[in-house]
């Protein structure tokens, strides 16, 4: 048992750190030879993911997958024509905007329409794709023979978040309007469970559905009957900083691409795009198999990333607690100038405290990686931004865990150390840190858990983690169930060995449970013998 517990506490020291190489190394460099694109990566026919070079396909910054589809030879054609290399950064649909106006890539290709809304934020290149909106239904609904936006009253429709599609469902008299999902891969989920009867998506998304799972069916509505669209609704365009110089040489280059060599390219895109197997009637237990023959290293590279940030995150956030919590048992100084200090410094960290505990994470981390560049010109290494993120987050937590395992100290302990002449920094050192570190392990480890957990939400400033690579896995396959499943799996092996190994620390601490105090000379000391 001891054994077994030491090779799992070796691997998940080691395991996090063979990760520390997907960090980007060249998306947040100001080399003028690149040209940074972002994208979701997750959007076929537009844009996927895939694990090797095949077609022709762009290798993805900071990650050891590739990405390819229209956006991609788009994105290609155009910096060809700039004359710089192309750099795919893979981003959440969320992320994109703040990414570009932080200064984070230089341009968006990832199937945007130029909307009156974005255009208040960003500029936008000419249309390089004009598309058409269709509805997307499951095979054997009451929806499957509609054929006009009238066909749909009283249906539950969703769209996606800050897009198009969603705000078209306005369109449609009598529809039940439901909250706008993050991404495709979320309302392919919805559709296929029964939790929505259709999501508005584009025609060429709507092939591809199609050609993956053959439970989805596309609603193509007949002429007059459809969505109205404006010509800016209806096309895609490059997303660009306002007042970008790169405006106008893309225009140029999108200009020199023909309407037949687009077609050309998105019909190849169509049918190099991740497509369903022959055997895609195969069983629950048949797909998990696949897809972790497929995928495996994607995941493992998640579960590395995940842990490395939680493992980092925690020891600092524990070090940040210990530090503070430390701070705010200090006696009140006596002498003015020093008193003024001790009182700034606690004010300061009790604001801390309040905003980390008060806000939720995946809100930190926008403001700390888009923020800080957009406000400051400091551009992080998204890696560093989330360990960063995990740490202050931490930190809050930890502070009250620390002061609140001070107090549980015994009081006489304090006066029985001020007794022998010791000072508060010996007391602290010497007599209550060993106890509070004792104390508090528990809660560290719970901390540590939730970590592991919560860094899913860190998908939203890109960082290739468990839920991240999990995303993209099942929006390249639409086995969603089968998916979530593998990784539900992961995150509990992860999850479960922490808290073993933890306990097991525990009761080292603890000491032998027969332990017994040698007793003093007169309780050992046995009586004379009378003759």
């Amino acid at each position: 048992m001891k054994k077994w517990m030491t090779w799992l506490f070796a691997f998940l020291l080691i395991f996090p750190a063979l990760t520390w190489g997907n960090s980007e190394a060249t998306a947040e460099t100001n080399d003028e030879d690149l040209f940074r694109v972002g994208m979701e990566a997750g959007y076929p026919p537009f844009n996927w993911t895939q694990q090797t070079d095949k077609n022709g396909a762009v290798p993805i910054d900071g990650q050891k997958e590739y990405a390819g589809g229209y956006d991609v030879e788009i994105a290609r054609k155009v910096a060809e024509g700039l004359g710089k290399k192309l750099v795919i950064v893979k981003i959440s649909w969320d992320g994109l905007a703040p990414a570009l106006t932080s200064g984070k890539i230089d341009a968006i290709i990832a199937g945007m329409s130029p909307t009156e809304e974005r255009k208040k934020a960003i500029d936008f290149s000419e249309a390089y794709h004009h598309a058409e909106l269709v509805m997307m239904v499951k095979k054997g609904s009451p929806f499957e023979e509609a054929r006009s936006l009238a066909d749909f009253e009283g249906a539950k429709i969703t769209g996606q978040l800050g897009t198009l599609h969603y705000d078209a469902i306005d369109q449609i008299p009598g529809v039940q309007k439901e909250l706008a999902m993050d991404d495709f891969p979320a309302m392919r989920v919805a559709l296929e469970s029964g939790v929505i009867d259709g999501y508005v998506s584009e025609n060429v998304e709507g092939l591809t559905a199609r050609k993956i799972n053959p439970n989805f069916v596309m609603v193509q509505f007949d002429e007059g009957k459809g969505f109205e669209l404006s010509e800016a609704d209806s096309t895609v365009a490059i997303g660009l900083r306002k007042g970008s110089p790169l405006t106008e040489p893309i225009n140029e280059v999108l200009g020199n691409i023909s309407r037949e060599q687009r077609e050309e390219i998105m019909a190849t895109a169509i049918e190099q795009q991740p497509g369903a197997e022959d055997d895609a009637t195969g069983g629950f237990f048949f797909w998990v198999k696949k897809i972790v023959e497929e995928n495996g290293v994607m995941f493992l590279r998640g579960a590395g990333m995940t842990l490395l940030i939680s493992l980092i995150g925690t020891v600092l956030g524990t070090a940040i607690g210990m530090a503070i919590g430390m701070f705010r048992t200090i006696p009140t100084p006596k002498k003015a100038g020093k008193r003024g200090l001790f009182n700034f410094l606690n004010t300061l960290f009790s604001i801390y405290i309040e905003v980390f505990r008060g806000t939720p994470m995946i809100v930190q981390s926008m403001v700390i990686y888009y923020g800080a560049a957009q406000a400051f010109g400091i551009n992080i290494n998204r890696t560093i931004a989330a360990i960063i993120i995990v740490s202050i987050n931490t930190g809050a937590y930890m502070t009250e865990i620390v002061r609140g395992g001070i107090f549980a100290v015994d009081k006489g302990q304090f006066e029985a150390a001020q007794a022998i002449g010791m000072t508060h920094y010996q007391t602290m050192r010497h007599i209550v840190v060993p106890q509070v570190i004792r104390n508090i392990l528990p809660a560290t480890g719970n901390e540590f858990v939730i970590n592991i957990k919560d860094t899913s939400v860190l998908n939203v400033i890109a960082v290739s983690e468990l839920f991240f690579q999990a995303k993209t896995v099942s929006g390249a396959n639409f086995r969603f169930f089968e998916t979530f499943s593998v990784v539900c799996v992961i995150y509990f092996v992860m999850t479960f060995a922490v808290t073993q190994i933890l306990r097991r620390i525990e009761k080292k601490l603890d000491g032998p449970g027969h332990y017994e105090p040698y007793g003093n000379q007169m309780q050992v000391q046995k009586p004379e013998t009378i003759d």
